[in-house]
């Protein structure tokens, strides 16, 4: 039987100094979602309200023939849902960098997670 120990100071440090910048990214994003509270991504499921707390990764405007969507990927570190708020063109503060906290119902369209409509709160800086 092997007994796993936590692992030394030292170690997690040459860790962090050798891995990529998304790994630290991700970790860093990780440890923010478990202090404000929110659900990982990855753990999130079709049908329920969650609350997902990320830095977001892109933004696009999509114009449709009926009503236009403002579309932007929150990133947590252990995945990624679109945000979707229909019959918005734009939304002051929500930029690319931008770390936010949002809540809604969880879905699925078009093979993507996305939250529709989802009441959000920037992060400062």
């Amino acid at each position: 039987m092997t007994e796993t120990r936590p692992r030394s100071w030292l170690s997690r440090k040459i860790a962090r100094i050798t891995a990529d910048d998304q790994t630290v990214l991700a970790e860093e994003l990780q440890s923010h979602v478990h202090s404000a509270g929110s659900e990982p991504v990855s753990q999130c499921r079709r049908g329920q309200v969650v609350t997902v707390t990320g830095r977001l990764k892109s933004v696009v405007y999509t114009p449709r023939e009926t009503v236009p969507t403002l579309e932007v990927e929150l990133f947590d570190g252990s995945g990624s849902v679109t945000l979707v708020w229909l019959g918005r063109r734009r939304i002051p503060g929500i930029e690319p960098g931008r770390s936010l906290t949002a809540r809604g119902r969880f879905g699925a369209f078009e093979g993507r997670q996305v939250i529709y409509n989802p009441w959000y709160e920037l992060s400062a800086g």
